[in-house]
């Protein structure tokens, strides 16, 4: 395994980015929760593009393993819904 710049357990950060629509919030969250678990309100932060057009979400959960944020960072890349994931 190599070397990682975070010490596990931590706060993640996951940036994802979209076309804005009224169902994206929940495709988002349902699959990060998937495989982060419950994410506290306070802990997920909605912007929308300037013209609205586009949102991101952060979404910070408790990461338990280097694995776990490769794992949430998989599934999002994937769906065909989401532009970008940092």
């Amino acid at each position: 395994m190599a070397d990682t710049l975070f010490e596990f357990p931590c706060e993640f950060p996951l940036k994802v980015m979209g076309r804005r629509s009224d169902d994206f919030r929940s495709i988002v969250l349902g699959i990060v929760q998937k495989h982060a678990g419950t994410i506290a309100a306070d802990k997920i932060e909605e912007r929308p593009s300037k013209d609205g057009t586009y949102l991101s979400l952060t979404c910070t959960f408790q990461a338990q393993s280097p694995e776990q944020p490769e794992g949430v960072f998989r599934e999002p890349t994937a769906c065909e819904r989401v532009l970008d994931v940092l």
